[in-house]
């Protein structure tokens, strides 16, 4: 093994305004897992994270429920600690980034930020409500597209046909927050001079910081051009406020991931760890990030030229995941899929899933599927059916067999070589984030320990008592390899390792995998898992389906729907319009397009290519042969990824977009009358 590494290793914050969901344990998991891995492996790491505690929407949400902001992000954290704990996310230190610690931090950088001129400052006029008085961001404005006129979409982009633009560009918009109409209204701001980062980001995220598909696509942004970051926001404003600048306060981006430096300043001073050595611009230690793909920009641009101007390391790694879905879905309350942690706690072993997402997870930023049928088969199978089953089924034989302790001798050396030999490939799977290979090749060795022990057939050579020893032997050799697929997955099943330990009367570090237990007194075993029951699994999604939804989204969705209507138009106007039933003959995804999917549309006599934001809720092979309504006399549209020729209907809600299609019957080219 490499000399001790020094390893600093951070998850995004949660934020502070609401419990954990399935889609937040997805990466809390991969996070706990491979620094689980790091510290089996004897190296020197640190594992921290931190309550995301500022904002307005934090402001919001106190005031809804008549408590201060701090009072919200004090119930909350100990929500999310409770969470982490059950989970098994073995953070070193848990903190919040309503600290003093971060703030002095934030200040710092600010500062260092001003004196090499990388902030600018200029006039910029935004959406204010003057009910609520207060400047709305693009999520509090609703209104119909100034594009597409597609009703109900946010202030920032249509969900509908992807178009972006200024939230004062919506037609008929309205505060989600009070209903009123917005007005514009002129503050200052300040800005991080990002485009002077520019050459230095395209070395950065080509120097192996990044997975290759990430690199590709910073890469697109970079191209593009990069802007000047608002990194400043006016009060009310739940936040640090900016030395010198009153009623101006600090983004919460920009003061969320120094919210790793500043939980892990706290860890130092409780530990006495030198700080310099893992944040200063000369450290030789390593800093890793774990993300979502949902927040590159802060992480892989914004944060590493920060950094960089204040005379900080930048990070080694970012590691970026993708999304969860549930039974190929997005998570959705309508449809009792939206699974909040404590709702899966109080019905399922945290350690099902823990597995479940270590064996889809891999260096890709693809989303993973919680494919809950296929959750309970693999668990069953791998994890009762091969790994405990060993255990089970030799113990009984070495505790009546040899008072519980194990042969002195292996009887198939050969097979224990096998096992104890693949450690050092399934640390290199470990190491490179492929936890679903390192699974996979553990489940292999499962299924050789099985085979020799269904072949040897110690259940029958016990019945003749001159082949006692021999039973011994085997069911020895038996426990030992039950022993090695525990120590390869300790890092996913802390507690059943620990449970392992406690049965075997050991403890495992990475480089147990190299010695047996010979002539060792083992503990009668209990047992270590039980299967999933389809009827857990029920329980919890009908618990989820009844969960009250937050009521922050729920606001902002009622708000949504006292949207007026359009004005009316005479019926020789809506003659006008061409609409035709059309048939999906080839969907794609659209290269650089995190919403679009490109459409080819059959009319009966003529193709159309149509750009459509459904990306979120379909799947482009499920679309080809499906029938759908199109606006077909549409002007077509130059976008960027090319020109759209048309529109296809959908419907929108919190849960998803529905393509509209006609009924049974009907076919390509049809006009609709």
């Amino acid at each position: 093994m490499s000399s001790v590494r020094r390893i600093l290793v951070t998850s995004a914050l949660p934020y502070a305004n609401a419990a954990l969901h399935l889609g937040h344990i997805l990466e809390y998991t991969q996070t706990d897992i491979w620094v689980r891995f790091q510290k089996m492996r004897g190296h020197e790491c640190y594992y921290v994270c931190a309550d995301d505690a500022h904002g307005t929407a934090i402001m919001l949400k106190a005031d809804e429920q008549g408590i201060s902001p701090e009072e919200h992000i004090a119930k909350m954290r100990i929500i999310h600690e409770a969470d982490f704990a059950d989970f098994s996310i073995g953070v070193d230190h848990y903190h919040s980034t309503h600290s003093e610690e971060n703030r002095i931090f934030s200040e710092l950088i600010y500062e260092r930020l001003t004196a090499n001129n990388h902030i600018a400052q200029r006039n910029v006029v935004q959406s204010y409500d003057p009910q609520k008085n207060i400047f709305l961001a693009d999520r509090y404005v609703r209104g119909a597209c100034p594009k597409c006129q597609a009703p109900d979409q946010y202030g920032d982009n249509c969900e509908a046909c992807g178009a972006t633009y200024q939230a004062n560009e919506l037609i008929d918009a309205i505060s989600t927050l009070t209903g009123v109409k917005p007005v514009e209204k002129e503050s200052l701001h300040y800005f991080f001079k990002l485009p002077e980062f520019t050459e230095f980001l395209r070395n950065w995220t080509r120097e192996g910081h990044l997975q290759d598909e990430v690199a590709n696509k910073l890469a697109e942004w970079l191209d593009d051009g990069l802007k000047e970051w608002d990194i400043s926001r006016d009060a009310p404003y739940f936040g640090f406020e900016i030395p010198n600048a009153p009623g101006k306060y600090f983004y919460v981006w920009l003061d969320a991931p120094i919210g790793y430096m500043a939980s892990f300043k706290y860890l130092c001073e409780r530990e006495n760890i030198n700080f310099d050595d893992f944040w200063g611009a000369q450290s030789r230690a390593e800093l890793h990030h774990f993300i979502g793909k949902d927040i590159i920009n802060f992480h892989a641009l914004f944060w590493p030229a920060m950094l960089k101007s204040a005379g900080f390391r930048t990070p080694t790694q970012v590691a970026v995941h993708g999304f969860v879905t549930v039974n190929g879905k997005k998570m959705s309350k309508s449809r009792g899929t939206f699974i909040n942690a404590r709702c899966y706690l109080n019905h399922l072993n945290p350690e099902y899933l823990r597995y479940y997402y270590a064996s889809k997870l891999s260096r890709s930023v693809d989303d993973i599927d919680l494919n809950l049928e296929d959750f309970l088969t693999k668990v069953n199978s791998d994890l009762v059916g091969k790994v405990v089953n060993i255990a089970s089924r030799c113990a009984n034989f070495v505790a009546q067999g040899n008072a519980g302790v194990l042969a002195a001798t292996l009887p198939n050396q050969a097979l224990w070589d096998r096992l104890s030999g693949a450690s050092e490939g399934i640390a290199a799977h470990y190491e490179q984030r492929n936890f679903s290979r390192a699974i996979r090749e553990v489940m292999g060795l499962a299924d050789a320990a099985n085979e020799y022990i269904a072949v040897s057939e110690p259940w029958k050579l016990n019945k003749d008592p001159s082949r006692q020893q021999d039973v011994v032997d085997i069911c020895s050799l038996g426990i030992n390899l039950f022993r090695l697929l525990m120590i390869y997955l300790k890092p996913i099943l802390p507690v059943m390792a620990a449970a392992s330990e406690t049965f075997l009367n050991d403890r495992f570090d990475w480089a147990s995998a190299q010695n047996p237990l010979l002539n060792h007194r083992i503990e009668p075993f209990q047992p270590l898992l039980k299967r999933v029951e389809q009827s857990s699994i029920d329980a919890m999604l009908t618990a989820s389906a009844h969960e009250i939804p937050d009521k922050v989204a729920a606001i902002a969705s009622e708000a949504g729907k006292v949207l007026p209507f359009e004005p009316p138009i005479t019926f020789n106007d809506f003659t006008k319009i061409d609409l035709r039933v059309a048939k999906i003959i080839q969907a794609e995804a659209v290269q650089g397009a995190d919403k679009l999917l490109r459409l080819t549309l059959d009319l009966g006599c003529d193709e159309r290519t149509v750009f459509s934001g459904i990306k979120s809720s379909y799947d482009p092979e499920s679309l080809k042969g499906r029938l759908t309504l199109m606006v077909a006399n549409l002007e077509p549209r130059k976008m960027r990824f090319g020109l759209s020729e048309g529109m296809v209907l959908a419907a929108s809600s919190e849960d998803g977009i529905y393509l509209l299609e006609p009924d049974t019957g009907a076919k390509a080219g049809l006009r609709v009358t």
